[in-house]
C-alpha cells in the first residue's frame, strides 16, 4: 500500500542512485581527459582535429588563406568560360527587416523565411513544413560545401605561389 512516508524514501533512494551513477560517469570523464599531455584540460588530439587551420597557419602562413579577409585571387582565375557569380536572393535592407540575425543573413536566408513562415502558419509544423526545413538545410549544405571548396582553392593556390617562388 502507498504511504507519503515510503513515496518520500523511494524518492530519495532514486535520487542517491543518480546523483552516484552521474559522479561515476563524471569522475571517468576526468580521469580519461585530463591528462598531462594536453593543454589544460583538453588533450592534445583535440586540439589537432579542431584547430587544423591554426596549426597548419603556424607552420607555414604563406601558403595558408586568411580567413578573416576575403580572397586574394581573382575567383574567375582558372576557369576559361567564366564562372557564375553567386548572388543573394533578398537584399540586406529586406533581411534585416524581416529580423534575421547576421549569422543568417546568407545565400540561403530565402529558405529560412519560407520556412519560418510556414511554422507560423501551421498547427503541425513537423508535418507541414518538413519540406522547406529540408531545402533549407540542403541550402545550407551546399553552401558550406560551396565555401570548403573556395578555401581549398584559395589554400592550393597560394601553396603553388609560394613552392614556385623558393
Amino acid at each position: 500500500m502507498w504511504t507519503p512516508m515510503t513515496h518520500s524514501h523511494q524518492v530519495q533512494e532514486l535520487i542517491r542512485r543518480r546523483r552516484s551513477f552521474c559522479s561515476l560517469l563524471f569522475e571517468s570523464f576526468e580521469q580519461r581527459y585530463s591528462r598531462s599531455w594536453g593543454v589544460g584540460s583538453i588533450p592534445f588530439w583535440i586540439l589537432l582535429s579542431t584547430m587544423g587551420h591554426v596549426l597548419a597557419t603556424y607552420k607555414d602562413p604563406e601558403s595558408m588563406p586568411d580567413i578573416f579577409k576575403g580572397p586574394v585571387f581573382d575567383p574567375v582565375d582558372g576557369f576559361p568560360e567564366g564562372r557564375k557569380r553567386r548572388e543573394f536572393i533578398l537584399t540586406n535592407e529586406e533581411m534585416i527587416a524581416a529580423r534575421l540575425k547576421p549569422y543568417e543573413r546568407d545565400y540561403c536566408a530565402h529558405l529560412l523565411l519560407a520556412f519560418r513562415k510556414c511554422l507560423n502558419e501551421h498547427a503541425i509544423p513537423a508535418f507541414f513544413c518538413s519540406d522547406q526545413k529540408h531545402k533549407y538545410l540542403h541550402c545550407k549544405e551546399n553552401d558550406q560545401l560551396y565555401r570548403m571548396k573556395e578555401y581549398e582553392r584559395e589554400r592550393r593556390l597560394l601553396h603553388k605561389r609560394t613552392s614556385t617562388s623558393e
